[in-house]
């Protein structure tokens, strides 16, 4: 077999024309049914090839199919566990019944590669005849999806995550993503060939996809991208998480009506009803339009449940003054060397402990980017790590968790709409929750020539605004005051959002203002609540005092003077 090392659609060749067809030729023998024809018509011309996009489409049996195998171009930094490819057996006859009774046939999971054997399953603690779901990317097996006959599931013990049936979706302009390995099956068994299915199915908490993030690059050509997971909560969850991730614009929903999934549709309905399902799929709602039947399970749960609670850092004090939301942005100020970078830090931290957010910086300030690093590591670590603690097992945890978390956005010349640019591709590449921009006078806006600073300031934060709504993400702005004055007392005052170039517009525009400022002589550091744009999220004028641990870098609650439990505080 020839190999190739030429690039098509994004992707290097792994292995050219993996079928043997005529190369250079439009049309041909069809590799899937040609064999199986009368002996008249085992040469007839049946199909057409595309060797750029390295597709091939029969006529006679009306399938698609690749020409080519594809590998990714860039090789992932960590190192998996591959299992053994297997030698593919002929399946158990009660394996083969069983799947018929889920409408597949065995020349679907055939096609799949699905097998069947022994393994070990923990759930039970003994082995188990399971069947097995090979997750190919190329030619080279990554990972296995066992199951076994109590539902019980398992991936091969430190495999990549991928999707399953990744290969398919090669050289379309769309593709479909289902929620388990029998919809992808279910969509085959139809005829519908570029299917893919997330490997571990979906749960409420969406923010570590990894399985999206290591094959993001299978969805840069994807013109549509079908949406077809499961109606309950934990499926609607993945659903708004891959929109933001994909991009509302080219995403497509599907419902099942009173069935839970695609194979369930399949064995009611059938394959023709399941096929005209999927073409029925609605885009994402137009932007910038909203109806009430987009919102109304927000009013409903509103109705019954009230506002829902804001994320929090996980610092008790601050936590019962301070709250926020995605999709808003954060103005922090305060007088050079006041703690605001790392309070900022510390706050980016916590998300990441309490809700597993990825955070992304453009911090033209915290350079070198491997001194910041060792600030996050230091309050991670609780403690500051010593040279005896390089290569242990904390140290590579810990090392790990800054590598999967933060991302540092290391520019020459920051602009605003670069680092933009650059936090929307860690939306869709790394699932980014939190965007920081430290400070923003050195990330500078195409307008900044502006002569007036009200103007550029407005358009500015409009563009913060735009983005974080956009991509669902919480951004922190540190904005360095401009006035500074002292009082009676020559110390100089604390500054307030008004005391920002721009001043106005930063108290105006922003959903919420912070004040971080540091008593040298007390050694404590004071979070005072500048505004909140929605009272439920916290009290204007509430402070959070802290003393600052030198070793980690983290922020330690000063005691809280006792409450009565019945006491509620100003927005509850």
């Amino acid at each position: 077999m020839q190999v190739n090392n030429t690039e098509i659609n994004g992707f290097l060749i792994d292995q050219f024309n993996q079928h043997g067809l005529e190369v250079g030729a439009t049309q041909g023998i069809c590799p899937l049914c040609s064999h199986s024809r009368k002996p008249e018509h085992k040469k007839a011309k049946c199909s057409s090839y595309d060797w750029e996009r390295g597709l091939g489409t029969c006529h006679n049996c009306d399938k698609s199919y690749q020409i080519h195998t594809y590998q990714r171009k860039g090789a992932s930094e960590k190192v998996y566990a591959r299992p053994d490819d297997p030698t593919i057996k002929p399946l158990n006859k009660k394996v083969v019944d069983w799947f018929a009774s889920r409408e597949i046939s065995e020349t679907t999971l055939r096609a799949l590669g699905v097998d069947y054997g022994p393994e070990y399953m923990p759930q039970t603690g003994k082995k188990e005849n399971v069947i097995k779901f090979n997750y190919y990317m190329g030619d080279q097996l990554i990972n296995v999806k066992y199951r076994d006959g109590r539902k019980n599931f398992k991936l091969y013990k430190g495999g990549e995550k991928v999707f399953y049936n990744i290969n398919s979706i090669v050289g379309y302009k769309d593709c479909i993503i289902v929620e388990g390995e029998m919809d992808a099956l279910s969509l085959y068994e139809a005829g519908i060939h570029n299917a893919i299915s997330v490997p571990n199915g979906a749960t409420l908490n969406t923010n570590n996809l990894d399985y999206l993030d290591n094959c993001i690059d299978y969805f840069e050509d994807k013109e549509k991208i079908i949406l077809a997971v499961d109606q309950d909560e934990p499926g609607q969850a993945l659903q708004r998480e891959l929109v933001r991730r994909l991009g509302a614009e080219v995403c497509y929903i599907v419902t099942f009506d009173d069935c839970k999934d695609a194979n369930e549709y399949l064995i009611k309905y059938g394959d023709t009803a399941l096929i005209q399902r999927i073409l029925k799929a609605k885009p994402v709602p137009l932007e910038n339009v909203t109806t009430f039947n987009d919102i109304e399970d927000d009013v409903s749960d509103f109705v019954k449940n009230g506002f829902k609670p804001g994320f929090q850092i996980g610092l008790e004090n601050f936590d019962r003054i301070f709250s926020t939301y995605t999709g808003q942005f954060i103005s922090v100020t305060g007088i050079p060397s006041g703690g605001k970078s790392d309070f900022v830090d510390q706050m980016v931290v916590g998300y990441n402990q309490n809700y597993q957010w990825k955070t992304a910086f453009a911090s033209p300030e915290n350079q070198p980017t491997y001194l910041h690093a060792h600030k996050l590591m230091r309050k991670l670590w609780q403690d500051m790590p010593r040279k005896d603690d390089i290569g242990s097992d904390k140290w590579k945890r810990i090392g790990a968790k800054v590598n999967d978390n933060f991302f540092f956005i290391d520019m020459e010349r920051y602009s605003l709409e670069a680092v933009l640019r650059k936090g929307a591709e860690l939306v869709k590449r790394k699932g980014i929750k939190c965007l920081v921009i430290d400070p923003y006078n050195k990330v500078r806006d195409a307008n900044a020539g502006s002569a007036d600073v009200n103007v550029y300031t407005l358009e500015y934060l409009t563009k913060l605004e735009v983005f974080a709504k956009k991509y669902d993400v919480l951004v922190i702005v540190v904005a360095h005051p401009t006035k500074m004055y002292k009082g009676n007392d020559g110390k100089i005052e604390e500054p307030n959002m008004y005391n920002i170039k721009g001043g106005g517009e930063w108290y105006d525009a922003s959903y919420h203002g912070l004040l971080v400022h540091r008593n040298y002589e007390k050694k404590t550091v004071k979070v005072k609540v500048l505004k909140v744009k929605f009272q439920n999220l916290g009290e204007n004028g509430a402070e959070a005092h802290f003393t600052w641990e030198p070793n980690s870098g983290c922020f330690i609650p000063e005691a809280m003077p006792t409450m009565d439990p019945a006491d509620k505080l100003p927005w509850e």
